[in-house]
């Protein structure tokens, strides 16, 4: 028996809600996929959503199902049939998994609620996480002979410039004539400015969900997290998603007031940089479980938080929030960034992880690790893995490697 199997976990209930928002998600797709009413717009995590819903469209995220084809371990399996026309084994996994999916037509989705792929009429991209989504959209376009439209985002941004966002916010409202064809609807500034409010007051109350790990002891972990997440994915702009954070933060905040702990006997608290290792998610958390080490704050759950939607001017709210993203940022901006979720969660180390395919969500390989521990006296560690390809992940060296880290935090302690 693990220390893990030891420890009583505390379950929160919200995420029942989660799971049930998840399900009504797919299968509205299903049926607007076999009536053809709504039409459907396959998006980037971080592309045009809110202009997507406005315009009536029901909205289909890829990388959502490139995660879940690694939290399922299919991945693997998969990824040979998309190398096999030609796409790289080292380029994003997410990509060659989604499309080894379709090729195979082996998808979670049918195993969960009896779907295929929803056939797209629209897809839109957004290259602030990296050009890997462009090319991956391009490859469906072909297949499915629909129109791709897309925003391209300026990298290695320091501060975000007024002609940053004019030249984004340009690009947003150049999809909308493409956007009225496809829907046979014209553009509804007032839908859009709704639309926006509903997706901020889903941000603003993610912010706060996550900065319940400030508290000590954190009431959830980053394992916690990227489930949590999955409706400021799929579902920002919708009420639906604004009353289930509503209830999750409720529900953790009664949790802080009572001290219970997502990781029972909590000694140390830690930081994850990077990707998840999706296929292994369950089996970290329940070392760092073991370990009594709360992983209290990530990068990745913060990629959701969009401070700067505006619902009066909604296409400039949109372009800042969409290039103010951490991954678009220049390395000055990330240290600072880290720097402040040391102070506000008083951390003791940071996990980064490598991801093999994933170089532009991996900030390990340049000195920053270094760096901030120079800056800031905080230990860190650094593990080989990927986010969806786990032949590329060594489970045998990373329980060793963290379970040395965390002795050593012990041993500096004392």
């Amino acid at each position: 028996m693990t220390e893990a199997d030891k420890t009583k976990r505390k379950p929160i209930e919200a995420t029942k809600t989660c799971r049930r928002l998840m399900a009504d998600h797919f299968r509205e797709l299903d049926e607007a996929a076999r009536s053809g009413a709504p039409k459907i717009a396959w998006c980037t995590s971080v592309g045009p959503a809110e202009l997507l819903r406005a315009m009536g469209f029901l909205v289909y995220f890829p990388e959502n199902h490139g995660a879940m084809l690694g939290s399922t371990r299919m991945a693997a399996d998969l990824i040979p049939a998309a190398n096999a026309i030609g796409y790289s084994p080292d380029i994003c996994s997410y990509l060659t998994s989604d499309i080894g999916s379709y090729l195979r037509g082996e998808t979670p989705l049918k195993t969960a609620y009896g779907m295929d792929l929803p056939r797209p009429d629209v897809l839109v991209y957004n290259t602030n996480q990296c050009r890997d989504v462009q090319d991956w959209f391009a490859w469906y376009a072909r297949e499915f002979q629909a129109p791709l439209v897309g925003i391209h985002t300026q990298r290695g941004v320091g501060p975000v410039m007024k002609s940053h966002v004019e030249d984004q916010a340009a690009q947003i409202r150049a999809l909308i004539p493409t956007l009225e064809e496809v829907s046979g609807r014209k553009f509804d500034l007032d839908r859009l400015k709704e639309t926006v409010a509903e997706s901020l007051a889903v941000t603003r109350l993610w912010r706060a969900v996550l900065e319940c790990g400030a508290a000590r002891p954190s009431p959830l972990t980053f394992f916690d997290a990227c489930i949590l997440m999955g409706p400021a994915v799929v579902a920002r702009g919708t009420r639906e998603a604004t009353v289930y954070y509503e209830q999750l933060l409720a529900e953790l905040r009664e949790k802080i007031g009572n001290r219970e702990a997502a990781v029972e006997g909590e000694r140390f608290r830690l930081y994850w940089e990077g990707m998840p290792v999706w296929g292994r998610l369950r089996a970290l958390s329940d070392l760092f479980l073991g370990l009594k080490s709360g992983v209290v704050a990530s990068t990745y759950c913060n990629s959701w938080i969009f401070d700067a939607l505006d619902p009066d001017q909604p296409f400039e709210g949109m372009a800042r929030a969409y290039i103010e993203l951490f991954i678009v940022r220049n390395d000055d901006f990330k240290e600072d960034y880290i720097a402040r979720m040391h102070d506000l969660y008083k951390l003791d180390g940071i996990i980064y992880h490598d991801a093999k395919t994933c170089p532009n969500n991996t900030n390990s390989r340049y000195g920053m690790p270094q760096r901030l521990e120079e800056r800031l006296g905080l230990p860190s560690l650094t593990i080989n893995g990927d986010l969806n390809d786990l032949r590329c992940y060594s489970e045998e060296q990373s329980v060793t490697n963290i379970e040395a880290f965390v002795e050593q935090l012990a041993d500096d302690r004392v």
